[in-house]
C-alpha cells in the first residue's frame, strides 16, 4: 500500500489548512463553458465562502477563466485549461496569468478543436506539451490511470503502448487525487508521482457545484505564481476524498446531455484514439517468427 504524508485521504477542512499557513485550491471544476451546468459566478461564491482558491479547467475552452476575472473575484483564480489530447490522455495547464493562457488557447486549442468541442482535439499528447515549453506553466496529467476502460489518462495509454513511457519526462506533475477516480487509482497516481519525481496536484473533477472543494491542493503561497512554483518545486500537500459511487452516477447522468448532440465526432475520436492499438493486434500475429 502506498503511503506519503503529503497526500491525505480525508475531508479537507479549509480553515485548519489555512491556519497552518497553506492555501488550498481546487485544481479541476468545470463550468458551463464545457460539460457541466455549473455557473461560473455560483462557483466564485461557494469558492469565496470556503474559503479555497480555484482553478476552472473546462474542456478545451477558457471562457470560464475569462467570465471569472471579469468579476473580480476575492478568490484565487488559478488560470488553467482541461487539454483532451487525441492519442487519449487529458492534460491540465495551469498559468500564472490569463494573458498567457488566453494566447496558448488561440494559437493552439482553438483552431484544433473538433465539432465536438469537448472530446479530444486535432493534437496528439507531445504535440500540446510541445506548444506549452513557450509559456510560463504547469502541465500536469489528468486522472492518469484513465476513467474506466477509457485511455483517458497517460498511464493507461503507457500501459497499453500507444505513447511511450518517456513521456512523463515531459510533465511537471501527475493529479494524484482525482474525485472522480477509485481509490485504487489515486494511490496508483501518487505512487507514478513519486517513481517519475513529479510534483503532485489534485481536484474533484467536479460538474456540480456541491463537489467544489471535495479535494484541494494545499500550498504555502500568497499568489499564483507562488502557488505554481509549489507545484513545480514539489511543496503541494493534497487532501481530499473520492466522491461515492451514486454521486459519481448523478454527475454522470448530469453531463450526458452535453455529450449526446456530439455523438459524432466523439465516435470518431475514439476510434482514432483505438486504432494504433488494433494494428499493432493485427499485425502482432503477422509478425515473422525466429
Amino acid at each position: 500500500m502506498y503511503h506519503h504524508k503529503d497526500v491525505i485521504f480525508k475531508k479537507p477542512e479549509p480553515e485548519e489548512i489555512r491556519r497552518l499557513g497553506l492555501l488550498p485550491a481546487d485544481l479541476h471544476f468545470h463550468t458551463r463553458y464545457s460539460d457541466s451546468i455549473t455557473r461560473v459566478r455560483d462557483a466564485l461564491k461557494l469558492a469565496a465562502r470556503q474559503g479555497i482558491g480555484l482553478a476552472i479547467t473546462d474542456h478545451n475552452a477558457i471562457g470560464g477563466v475569462l467570465e471569472a476575472d471579469r468579476q473580480k473575484t476575492s478568490v484565487h483564480l488559478i488560470p488553467g485549461i482541461e487539454v483532451s489530447a487525441n492519442d487519449g490522455p487529458h492534460i491540465l495547464i495551469y498559468f500564472p496569468a490569463i494573458s498567457d493562457l488566453a494566447d496558448f488557447y488561440k494559437n493552439y486549442i482553438e483552431r484544433n478543436r473538433r465539432s465536438g468541442p469537448y472530446t479530444a482535439i486535432h493534437l496528439d499528447t507531445i504535440d500540446i506539451l510541445d506548444a506549452s515549453e513557450g509559456y510560463p506553466c504547469i502541465r500536469a496529467e489528468a486522472h492518469p490511470c484513465g476513467y474506466a476502460f477509457l485511455n483517458r489518462g497517460v498511464q493507461r495509454c503507457v500501459a497499453r503502448d500507444s505513447i511511450e513511457g518517456g513521456i512523463f519526462s515531459r510533465l511537471d506533475a501527475l493529479e494524484v487525487i482525482c474525485g472522480g477516480m477509485a481509490r485504487s487509482h489515486n494511490l496508483k497516481a501518487a505512487e507514478l508521482a513519486t517513481v517519475h519525481g513529479l510534483g503532485r496536484t489534485g481536484g474533484t473533477d467536479g460538474h456540480l457545484l456541491h463537489e467544489l472543494g471535495g479535494v484541494v491542493t494545499c500550498a504555502e503561497a500568497d499568489t499564483v505564481e507562488e502557488f505554481l512554483e509549489a507545484i513545480h518545486a514539489k511543496k503541494t500537500v493534497i487532501i481530499g476524498r473520492e466522491r461515492p459511487l451514486v454521486e459519481k452516477a448523478v454527475m454522470g447522468t448530469a453531463v450526458l446531455p452535453h455529450h449526446i448532440p456530439y455523438a459524432v465526432p466523439i465516435l470518431q475520436a475514439r476510434w482514432e484514439q483505438s486504432l494504433p492499438g488494433i494494428m499493432r493486434r493485427v499485425k502482432s500475429p503477422l509478425s515473422p517468427k525466429r
